[in-house]
């Protein structure tokens, strides 16, 4: 400033220098104009990531677990001295050299022909070739440094969020967290010569895309693919027509609804069979509680005097395991339990580990009828940008969809409503959202939280969904 009041003009070195510090410093936001679509301003773009962004050197060094000890913590120096250490964050099928990992180098080097471990298998692999990429150009180098971005060629057992090292140190960086899959389909190929494409398409897309799943049903023996909603899905039958040419039709989209209890009960399981011989004996008691909000399922063997032989306990796990995962209510998962086994009998010659699975899934069945279950529904964080004449048209729909506004922020001449909207109220709103607003709106979702079902909606699926095991 004070060169410019003084009739000088910085040099563009002076000026990204400037710009680069007060990025790092948080004081500003560079924004770059421009359209990949049309090509215009994508290298000044990527350029100014490189310039203005801070490097692994401007930063606080990660630290990692040691592999053999996680109570020991180590700090990974951006340092070419120091043992390798990187992390794989990304998996890619490329149709000319097949499966690409690409990987980020926290410290020191790797060179083609070195041994590496994945400290999440213990499994080694060897460095066969090594790939710098820009954009789709592949440069081929012999060793890569602390900080590189490159890509693995030619290996087979490494996932994303892996951590890469040497022997002589074996780390485990933090892995990335991704949000379970909230919205699934049923997918099955167009003609029965498509059926290996579509599934070798699938399993590399699940690889690639740690948000996307796929899952044969065992009960009704229907392909489903789950992700991050409607759009999502889209894309990846559009993809696989695009890459592995199948077609594949899709059912309705499911929304991935949850089963919980909201009081404590007691369950009692008993698996009794006489058939001539040796019959079948096992008998199990339960207490059950809700679980705080997130916190999942456990299961806790408070079982005391052998009332049932230490040698059942893991069966009757399994059973509650098995009951849990095929819900009670309309065969959804169950979540946020505490379980405890807490009493039974057993029989010296007819028990079985079979008979006591079966008493677990019956135990499990009979405390949740009685601990007045509910369903959850996953619900979105939703974000809608519209010009201001078309707020209360916005506002109005949002409403219809059970949504909950949250805020309303007003941002030069466009106005910013965040609301909570049911996944389920979600579908078809790209294309309502153009309608309401002539194509001036946009938003995006991204998933919130899971809520319990409003009563007059829950008969409604009750009624679509059957549960997956009748058995009482």
């Amino acid at each position: 400033m004070e060169m410019m009041l003084e009739g000088g003009e910085p040099t563009v070195d002076q000026l990204q220098t400037i710009i680069r510090r007060l990025t790092i410093g948080r004081e500003i936001v560079p924004v770059m104009m421009g359209t990949a679509f049309k090509n215009r301003g994508v290298q000044p773009l990527v350029d100014a990531v490189v310039d203005y962004l801070p490097s692994p050197l401007d930063i606080p060094a990660p630290t990692a677990q040691d592999a053999d000890d996680p109570s020991e913590l180590v700090t990974v120096t951006s340092d070419d001295s120091q043992p390798h250490c990187s992390l794989a964050f990304k998996l890619w099928s490329d149709p000319f050299v097949g499966k690409l990992v690409f990987f980020r180098v926290y410290s020191g080097q790797l060179t083609k022909g070195d041994t590496i471990i994945n400290t999440r298998t213990g499994r080694k692999e060897r460095v066969s070739r090594l790939l710098m990429i820009q954009a789709d150009k592949r440069t081929e180098v012999d060793t890569v440094y602390a900080g590189d971005i490159a890509a693995l060629v030619g290996v087979k057992n490494i996932s994303t969020g892996d951590t890469l090292c040497v022997r002589e140190r074996q780390l485990m960086l933090e892995p990335p967290t991704f949000p379970e899959p909230v919205i699934s389909m049923a997918v099955e190929p167009k003609t029965k010569a498509d059926r290996d494409r579509l599934n070798d398409g699938l399993q590399r897309l699940a690889e690639e895309d740690p948000t996307f799943r796929c899952f044969t049903n065992e009960e009704t023996g229907q392909l489903i693919i789950a992700g991050m909603g409607e759009l999502h899905l889209e894309i990846i039958r559009d993809r696989l027509f695009r890459e592995f040419k199948v077609e594949a039709n899709a059912g309705a989209p499911q929304i991935a609804y949850r089963e919980t209890v909201t009081v404590a009960a007691d369950g009692e399981g008993k698996f009794v069979r006489q058939s001539g011989g040796r019959g079948q004996y096992g008998h199990a008691l339960i207490k059950l509680e809700p679980n705080e909000r997130g916190k999942g399922v456990s299961i806790e063997n408070k079982v005391v005097g052998g009332v049932i032989p230490k040698e059942y306990i893991p069966a009757v796990i399994a059973g509650l395991n098995e009951a849990v995962s095929g819900g009670v209510l309309a065969g959804y998962p169950m979540v946020d339990l505490k379980i405890a086994i807490v009493d039974g009998t057993y029989h010296e010659v007819d028990s079985s580990e079979l008979a006591f699975k079966m008493a677990g899934i019956f135990a499990l069945k009979d405390a949740v009828r009685k601990a007045s279950a509910i369903l959850l529904e996953p619900v979105m964080k939703v974000e809608c940008t519209t010009p201001e004449e078309y707020q209360g048209d916005l506002l109005g729909d949002l409403n219809r969809r059970r949504g909950k506004i949250v805020s309303i922020e007003a941002k030069n001449t466009a106005t910013i409503l965040n609301a909570h909207v049911p996944l389920a109220e979600m579908f078809g709103y790209a294309t309502a959202i153009r309608s309401l607003s002539r194509g001036r709106a946009s938003y995006s979702m991204e998933p919130f939280s899971f809520e319990p079902v409003p009563a007059s909606i829950v008969a409604g699926i009750l009624d679509t969904a059957k549960p997956k095991d009748s058995r009482s």
